[in-house]
């Protein structure tokens, strides 16, 4: 790409600066960058070529798509599953491993069918294949045409239906692994492969003492809800022994957490795990997988660090320990060096989608009130008055703490009937003159202290954004889970404002209060003055798990949802758009199928008129809109 210049805005605001602001650089892992205008990149090849977000969008609402809109760029797909393999294939190359790798892709990360068709396809020259932790999804990971060498995963618990459709799959699909979880699966495994006389290929998943890091810790060790502790391992084996099946167990399996943090976790889980290997490769003689979950961490906020929205090792790294430490102990044993598998679908998924939603009002707790100080007005106003025109750069913090003084004395006086409503408005107006004040004053000499964090909260406004936060970002709800958020114009100035982000549901719930940041999570952020002229933001990292999980508060449902395929330098194509759910298919979702819904509202229209409440021809219109906004986007249209 070409060396960008550095643009500002006449205040000496430059680009760079904004890429520091919103961690573009730390987070983005080279798919997202500034250009000159001002505006937000995506490069989904981490080259030349790329795509200015802002005139996606204006080219699909000349089309009649507007926000919110989910965007989708299949080739970042790609450049992370290249770049999975090529970072196992550096290492297997480096320390000399005679074995291979194997990604799967989990379809609980992401179950979209369009994300998977794209995986698959463009995963097959690398034999990249699926796991399946449910018995729907084994029913979708067969729709897919897999490469003949990919491995296709059967995890999950399972009942005698959910094995017997594995089994019988493996009359027409190569290599499926039926993985025991726990140890009661085993009987109805042996029994049923007999019963239909396949020879299947299964693994057995380990309960390891070593445990993940981060929000998912507590879904390792040795209380971990998923696979076999040592003696039931044991077990296991001796059963398919008896039963003439030892043969057919060839993978050992394993998974700590997802969203692993520190590095030094995963060190200890494959050392511990290939020591199981390498033991249990000495009673299973046609073992060949060590498959070692999921996990993979994803720096949300860019800080390279363990805390829960980072991850203080990169995928090289990661891949390094892993083939380093199996390689050492399986020498050491004189075992046979396995083929490496993983199931990294969040690394894999989370780059490649982003929401862009329009932000359509902005709310002040302060709002400037006229009025004027009179001289019989009460002491509590006139002390107001004073510190109003006392407080100096110098003394700001003494007048701070006498405002807050002043406040709790008008609530008091308020309360006890001492002052009328327009005396306590006059008040609060001249609490908020002072608080302006003030907050000039702070900003004037760069004082950051915890102390006025009141006076920044009353400053900062709450931006109101077209989305439903439970549908597009659930994770944030449910888990407290970080996602960047990044303006996509304006970038080549400096932003005026600060606050949090309301999304349409009518829940509380509904707010973006926490952001990322390299040094800290942030309360609030850097955003622009609303004028005019529509003001977007992007929620970035949304490819793994939103799609699956999002939900319909409100019935806000899906949102649109478009692919765009990045060609030469500056070119980009639309592949695929996809509508958004309207008012009729969030309905239908919930048991209301149109013509009911249409018929009852008409039923309602036409008593009205009965009854000489509506005249005909209002009525007439009133059931027209009714049917034509039941068709309609369930978001608003701003």
């Amino acid at each position: 790409m070409r060396k960008m210049k550095n643009i500002d805005d006449g205040t000496g605001w430059k680009i760079e600066k904004s890429k520091e602001l919103y961690g573009i650089d730390n987070w983005g892992s080279g798919y997202f960058d500034i250009n000159r205008k001002g505006n937000l990149l995506v490069t989904p090849n981490k080259g030349k070529n790329k795509v200015e977000i802002l005139q996606v969008i204006e080219y699909l609402k000349k089309n009649r798509i507007k926000p919110p809109i989910l965007l989708r760029f299949p080739q970042i797909l790609e450049s992370r599953i290249s770049e999975l393999y090529d970072s196992f294939g550096r290492s297997i190359n480096e320390f000399q491993y005679q074995g291979s790798y194997k990604g799967v892709f989990p379809l609980k990360v992401n179950q979209r069918k369009d994300v998977v068709e794209e995986i698959v396809r463009v995963g097959r020259k690398y034999n990249y294949g699926l796991e399946a932790g449910s018995k729907p999804e084994l029913i979708e990971s067969l729709f897919f045409k897999l490469s003949p060498e990919s491995l296709l995963v059967c995890n999950g618990y399972k009942d005698k239906h959910y094995i017997k459709t594995a089994l019988q799959a493996t009359h027409f699909r190569k290599n499926i692994i039926l993985v025991i979880d726990q140890l009661n699966e085993i009987n109805d495994i042996i029994r049923q492969s007999k019963k239909l006389s396949v020879n299947p290929g299964l693994g057995i998943r380990i309960r390891l003492y070593s445990r993940g890091s981060g929000k998912w810790v507590e879904s390792g060790g040795e209380a971990a809800k998923f696979g076999l502790n040592t003696g039931e391992l044991l077990s296991a084996i001796e059963k398919l022994k008896s039963n003439g099946m030892i043969q057919n167990l060839n993978m050992l399996h394993f998974h700590i957490g997802s969203q692993i943090t520190e590095i030094r976790r995963i060190q200890n889980a494959v050392k511990e795990a290939s020591r199981i290997y390498v033991e249990v490769k000495k009673l299973a003689p046609e073992l060949e997988y060590f498959n070692i979950g999921g996990g993979l961490g994803i720096d949300y906020d860019g800080s390279k660090t363990s805390s829960d929205a980072s991850a203080n090792y990169a995928m090289q790294e990661y891949a390094n320990n892993v083939v380093f430490t199996l390689k050492e102990i399986c020498d050491e044993e004189g075992i046979e060096h396995p083929t490496i598998v993983s199931e990294s679908g969040r690394a894999v998924a989370v780059y490649h989608s982003m929401l862009i939603t329009n932000l359509a009002y902005e709310k002040s707790i302060i709002h400037n009130v006229d009025f004027e100080v009179a001289e019989d007005d009460s002491n509590v106003i006139q002390k107001f008055q004073g510190c109003f025109n006392e407080v100096t750069v110098k003394n700001y913090r003494e007048y701070f703490h006498d405002s807050l003084e002043y406040k709790d004395e008008l609530i008091n006086m308020f309360n006890l009937g001492q002052l009328d409503l327009a005396e306590k408005a006059k008040g609060e107006a001249l609490f908020y003159n002072v608080c302006q004040k003030i907050h000039r004053f702070i900003k004037q000499t760069g004082n950051e202290s915890e102390e006025f964090d009141y006076v920044r909260k009353l400053m900062s406004k709450k931006y109101i954004g077209n989305f439903s936060l439970f549908q597009s970002m659930p994770d944030f709800w449910a888990i407290g889970q970080l996602f960047p958020i990044v303006p996509i114009q304006k970038l080549n100035r400096q932003p005026e404002c600060v606050g949090t982000i309301l999304d349409m549901t009518c829940d509380s719930d509904g707010e973006i209060d926490r952001f990322t940041d390299v040094m800290d999570v942030k309360e609030m952020l850097e955003l622009h003055s609303l004028d005019k002229q529509p003001y977007y933001v992007a929620v970035l990292l949304l490819g793994a798990y939103q799609d699956a999980i999002g939900d319909l508060h409100n019935l806000f449902g899906a949102v649109h949802e478009v692919h765009v395929v990045v060609k030469d330098e500056d070119e980009w194509d639309i592949k695929k758009v996809i509508k958004g759910d309207n008012v009729s298919s969030v309905l239908k979702m919930l048991h209301f199928n149109r013509p009911g819904l249409v018929k009852s509202i008409e039923s309602s229209i036409q008593k009205a008129v009965d009854e000489d409440d509506l005249n005909p021809l209002t009525a007439k219109s009133i059931l027209n809109n009714m049917k034509k906004e039941i068709n309609e986007y369930t978001y608003l249209d701003f």
